[in-house]
């Protein structure tokens, strides 16, 4: 790493390949870690404060075990009417979420933390989504395809799922992805790395 970058290593501390991806787009040096946590909420707790908790635990998880390092933990929890909605897990239940969301309006909370040893940069970014009224041969048929058991509301909007939105309204598209890249930008420069970055 050349010296205008931070002695340190960046680790993302993510299983999510999306994030992943996302985080290549930065072109910056980086690790993966997976930080196997338990994701289950608090009883009656929200959905951003969810969010919020578990990018921070995430960061926290990998934070412990690399002292020197940065470490970006994010998360993403979805409500409906009231009603925390996360990844799915299953056909079935990715089935449940999509009828209950189908024309409504749901609000997508993605969390994202940054960490080193005392210091934590903490932050949420917020996406309201409308979604079509389909019928269920159509969700059926999404799923089959798609097969989003592992993003929250099954909607995976970078691919298939767009058709089943109607409209999106967020101050970072790269949210509804899982990781948004204009706060984390800020954050990364914050702590110290140039970005882009350049060896000479």
């Amino acid at each position: 790493m050349n010296q205008k970058q931070p002695a340190t290593k960046l680790i993302l501390a993510s299983s999510s390949i999306y994030r992943r991806q996302l985080l290549e787009r930065l072109q910056i040096s980086f690790e993966v870690a997976s930080p196997n946590i338990d994701e289950s909420a608090f009883p009656q707790e929200k959905a951003k404060a969810l969010s919020l908790r578990l990018a921070q635990t995430k960061a926290l998880a990998i934070a412990k075990l690399n002292a020197d390092a940065w470490v970006i933990g994010s998360d993403q929890v979805a409500e409906c009417a009231g009603q925390v909605i996360g990844k799915p897990g299953t056909h079935e239940k990715a089935l449940a979420q999509l009828k209950q969301m189908r024309g409504a309006n749901v609000d997508f909370y993605t969390a994202l933390c940054l960490m080193r040893g005392e210091v934590c940069m903490l932050t949420e970014v917020s996406t309201q989504v409308t979604f079509r009224n389909l019928p269920d041969a159509v969700l059926e048929a999404y799923l089959q395809i798609e097969k989003p058991y592992d993003c929250a509301g099954s909607a995976k909007s970078e691919g298939l799922g767009i058709i089943l939105l109607e409209k999106i309204h967020s101050d970072d598209p790269t949210a509804l992805i899982g990781l948004p890249l204009i706060a984390l930008s800020q954050f990364l420069r914050a702590a110290g790395f140039q970005i882009p970055f350049h060896p000479n």
